[in-house]
């Protein structure tokens, strides 16, 4: 019998396709319509429908089982890349991942994220202001990217300065996340990239141990000088995972909210006729091509999810592109439509590892994309419909988007 995940041969999961890659959206809808529930030959099921992300995510029997996936997958937990992925608050269970979410989750409030709004806008206009004149540019790298990368530098303390060295986006490539494990040359170039970041962001301790400043990494820093709260290696991993969550998925919500707006021009024309239509559909751009694609569970015990048995110590990535493209709770799902109402992504995850940073990443592209609409309004977008997407999976985003005006 005929796997129901295949198509010509091929399995309809393969993250290492490049056509997946460049479009995973009806390879997922050709999955929930046959195989909900699919068992990968790379070890684990694929859940592809919004209510079963959704349970997964939020039910607490679903655990982080980083480290079992690895040696599951023939990957040494200890190679510095993941032992450093290992101790953030990302992949850890409480009580650890209470502990540490706990010691940060403060200065996320909606009202301390709200504050930022004029320093943002004041970031967007002086980019702005820099390449106005220019005619044209590169939507990622000279604007998409550099935005969450200020901001989130400031939060933490990175000095001015200091900041160009943590500017190569190449730092992190996202491939360690994915769940087909790298290559010895992909390997070798993340430990060697996490090192210098673990190097610097020490180096950074040091310095606000002897001058304390009113930063993120201040904050961590004398949480540690209290005690037990938080040993040198998790303060270090922890705020090098601040730092990459702060601007990758960021980045990529900007690009791809842009890149979709220029695919549908009626809702691009829309929006600039009323932009306070802005946070729904910032909504949207998290709905419709999310940049985080996929999140991973493990089961701590045997688990009925609907009709379907998870065995305890089952691993299950939760496919967030593809619930959020469920036609069971979304009308016309690969539609763009800014004005859609009840619209709820599965994006930032769910349960106790909902985004901690969604409020911020938020506010960035609601100012930074309207910003550049009304600053910019005969921006085009040089060539929508073949962008050059990053070869990466489980965060998906653009390598580059060229514009003129």
């Amino acid at each position: 019998m005929r796997d129901p995940a295949m198509i010509s041969d091929e399995p309809l999961f393969n993250p290492l396709s490049p056509e997946f890659r460049r479009n995973p959206y009806p390879a997922y809808h050709l999955l929930r319509e046959r195989d909900y529930w699919h068992q990968s030959p790379l070890g684990f099921r694929v859940a592809t429908r919004y209510e079963d992300v959704a349970f997964v995510l939020r039910d607490r029997r679903f655990v982080k089982g980083f480290v079992e996936s690895l040696e599951a997958r023939g990957t040494d937990p200890n190679e510095p890349i993941y032992k450093f992925l290992g101790e953030t608050m990302l992949l850890l269970n409480p009580p650890d991942h209470t502990r540490l979410r706990g010691l940060v989750v403060k200065v996320f409030t909606a009202r301390r994220i709200e504050e930022l709004r004029p320093r943002v806008q004041a970031i967007v206009d002086k980019m702005i202001d820099g390449f106005i004149e220019n005619g044209s540019m590169d939507i990622i790298n000279d604007f998409a990217f550099p935005l969450p990368f200020s901001v989130i530098c400031e939060m933490l303390g990175v000095p001015e300065g200091e900041r160009q060295v943590l500017m190569q986006r190449s730092l992190f490539s996202g491939r360690a996340l994915d769940p087909v494990p790298m290559t010895r040359e992909e390997l070798g170039g993340a430990n060697e990239n996490i090192k210098l970041m673990q190097d610097y962001f020490l180096g950074l301790c040091e310095e606000r141990r002897q001058n304390p400043g009113e930063d993120l990494i201040t904050a961590l820093v004398q949480a540690e000088e209290e005690g037990d709260v938080l040993s040198s290696e998790e303060l270090v991993s922890n705020i090098i995972l601040l730092f990459l969550a702060g601007h990758e998925t960021t980045v990529n919500l900007i690009g791809n909210g842009l890149l979709a707006l220029f695919n549908h021009r009626d809702q691009l024309d829309l929006l600039k006729s009323d932009f306070s239509l802005m946070p729904n559909a910032v909504e949207e751009f998290l709905r419709y091509d999310s940049s985080v694609q996929i999140s991973g569970r493990t089961a701590s015990e045997d688990i009925e999810v609907g009709s379907v048995l998870i065995k305890e110590g089952e691993q299950v990535i939760t496919a967030l592109g593809a619930a959020n493209r469920d036609p069971e709770v979304y009308d016309d799902p690969d539609k763009l439509d800014i004005t859609r109402k009840n619209i709820k992504p599965m994006s930032l995850g769910g349960g106790i590892h909902h985004c901690l940073g969604a409020q911020l990443a938020r506010l960035e592209a609601d100012v930074a994309i309207s910003t550049l609409l009304k600053r910019l309004p005969n921006l085009e977008v040089d060539d929508p419909e073949n962008p050059e997407w990053r070869p990466v999976f489980t965060l998906r985003g653009l390598i580059s988007l060229s514009a003129h005006w």
